[in-house]
């Protein structure tokens, strides 16, 4: 039995790491888009001579690796620049995870592969996967949470929220949705809930 690849999204700060982390202690293995896209604009990268070609050297630090809080404030607010950042990035992830989640079915016996994705509507990712799932909180955590986070101003935090999908279309998406408004004992039995619901136990 192939185990079930989840694909879990959700807007910026609305607790998916937290989500995943409770995924991953249940038995899943995870793949983290945005690590294997921070890999994918390493220095000398492919993707990486194409995201500096677009944008210019002022995007990159001292050694040349590039400078994402910037390149974020560069493109969040600007429709058309986040268009063509994700035209560079996202074909060439996609087939990299793509790749991934063959070799991990291949590899062992796991329960569930969760692709951890904040764009995976928006990359096409969720072709990849069988069950898509959004964590989702209200505007005023979301918001709350990213200016915690991040440090940044509340201009720039609804900046960032907007330039997403709505999270309402998310949830409209979804197969399943974690409310994270509430509490993390709330959020781990409903991440429990969900997991005995989709997730197959044993393996052939």
């Amino acid at each position: 039995m192939e185990p079930v690849v989840i694909g879990l999204t959700g807007g910026i700060a609305s607790g998916k790491s937290f989500v995943a982390g409770i995924l991953k202690s249940l038995g899943a293995i995870i793949i983290d888009a945005d690590l294997e896209a921070k890999k994918a604009m390493d220095a000398g990268t492919p993707v990486w001579e194409a995201v500096v070609a677009e944008f210019g050297r002022e995007i990159l630090n001292e050694g040349n690796s590039i400078n994402r809080p910037y390149l974020g404030d560069l493109v969040f607010g600007d429709e058309e620049k986040l268009a063509r950042l994700n035209a560079l990035v996202h074909p060439g992830l996609i087939e990299h995870i793509a790749e991934q989640i063959r070799r991990y079915k291949e590899q062992e016996c796991w329960p569930a592969i969760v692709l951890d994705a904040p764009v995976l509507f928006e990359s096409g990712a969720e072709k990849l996967v069988d069950y898509t799932w959004v964590v989702a909180v209200d505007r005023r955590t979301q918001i709350n949470r990213l200016l915690a986070r991040d440090n940044i101003t509340p201009q720039q935090a609804i900046q960032r929220i907007e330039s997403q999908m709505p999270l309402a279309e998310k949830v409209n998406l979804a197969d399943a949705v974690v409310d994270n408004s509430r509490g993390r004992r709330e959020t781990i039995e409903a991440v429990i809930e969900l997991w005995n619901r989709y997730v197959e136990r044993g393996c052939k």
